[in-house]
């Protein structure tokens, strides 16, 4: 009778030992899973900040808060469009100063940024993105007038722990006739 619960007793320590090592073989996987989930959400979240930063910059433009605006880049940042090219916040604040004018406006100046079909690429703590652009006006008869269509080429980067524009591209594509 000994022997019998003394071999049952091993048979059984030996599936435990058996299961147990299964289930430690499967915690690299699971962990590796963890770690491939928390890499795609963090690709998600980052999307959605490029995202409001994109808005913000729409956002600025139209309030003609263009501190706010910016202060969007980074600090090697750079806006280049119709209106010319500054590179760093400081230098893009005194162009479109010099150019539109920093007259911040907290209901806006009646000028519409419409921004649409983003693709937003995500490396790192680098970035990239396509965004379409409409630019909307009240017309003489306060109705919206268009008057550019175009499209952004951006590059962004994660700096002090917040998306930036690193360098912006505002080409029109197709200017409504006036």
């Amino acid at each position: 009778m000994r022997a019998h619960s003394f071999g049952s007793a091993l048979i059984g320590l030996t599936t435990a030992t058996v299961a147990l090592c299964a289930i430690l073989a499967q915690q690299p996987v699971q962990a590796a899973e963890l770690e491939a989930l928390a890499a795609r959400v963090q690709v998600l979240e980052d999307r959605e900040d490029i995202r409001a930063l994109i808005l913000a910059y729409g956002a600025a433009h139209d309030h003609r808060d263009y501190r706010t605006f910016a202060a969007l880049f980074a600090k090697e940042g750079e806006w280049v469009g119709g209106l010319g090219s500054a590179k760093g916040p400081e230098a893009i604040f005194e162009l479109m100063n010099r150019t539109i004018g920093h007259d911040p406006k907290p209901n806006g100046s009646g000028t519409f940024h419409v921004m649409t079909n983003d693709q937003i690429k995500i490396n790192g703590d680098r970035a990239s993105a396509t965004t379409k652009w409409i630019y909307i006006t009240p017309g003489d008869d306060n109705a919206p007038k268009l008057v550019y269509l175009g499209h952004y080429d951006d590059q962004f980067i994660r700096e002090n722990g917040a998306w930036k524009f690193l360098r912006r591209e505002a080409p029109a594509d197709i200017p409504v006739p006036k």
